[in-house]
């Protein structure tokens, strides 16, 4: 069984997303737009997203009109989306959508990934409901040289540092990479 991961960049004041819920800010930076190899994670066969970072990745995107484009970052991978709407998906992709607690729905998503990492892609909030579940097994963090005056924080629960044992930290370029082990 892999791994479950939030995997997120964030600005240094712990900001995931603006007031508008963009990430241009974040696509602004020096190797924000094409991220290097080392900030992304390896291995992972499914990804779980919220409808805020769902929807914002469509629209940015134009994904509904230009349905090839959601492979460039998704590939083939199923996509578990949590939302309590009917939104739309994009044609080929494999968009699973679902509502309620995450423990409602953890079988279906380690299923989905067999022996692969599972990705906690955004937002801050459904990564800290798999973390209150006692699921999230890692935290990685990009930190980009921006702060932002407001926004989608990186982790809206508060954590302790029981909870949490540093496991690298490392320059990538403009960012700061921070992986964190989860101490159940």
């Amino acid at each position: 069984m892999g791994k479950i991961i939030f995997d997120t960049a964030t600005s240094i004041n712990g900001w995931i997303a603006d007031e508008n819920n963009s990430l241009d800010w974040l696509f602004a930076v020096e190797g924000g737009e094409h991220p290097d190899e080392g900030l992304f994670p390896t291995g992972i066969t499914v990804m779980v997203e919220g409808s805020t970072t769902y929807e914002w990745m469509l629209a940015q995107e134009d994904i509904l009109n230009h349905p090839e484009k959601w492979q460039g970052f998704h590939g083939t991978r199923p996509t578990f989306l949590f939302t309590a709407r009917d939104l739309p998906v994009p044609e080929g992709a494999d968009v699973r959508i679902v509502s309620g607690a995450v423990t409602d729905h953890i079988d279906a998503i380690r299923e989905a990934a067999a022996d692969g990492d599972i990705w906690v892609v955004g937002g801050g909030d459904l990564a800290g409901q798999f973390l209150d579940a006692g699921l999230l097994d890692e935290i990685a963090v990009s930190v980009a040289p921006v702060a932002l005056t407001g926004g989608a924080p990186l982790l809206p629960r508060r954590v302790e540092s029981d909870r949490l044992r540093l496991v690298s930290a490392k320059a990538h370029g403009q960012f700061a990479r921070l992986v964190y082990e989860v101490v159940r």
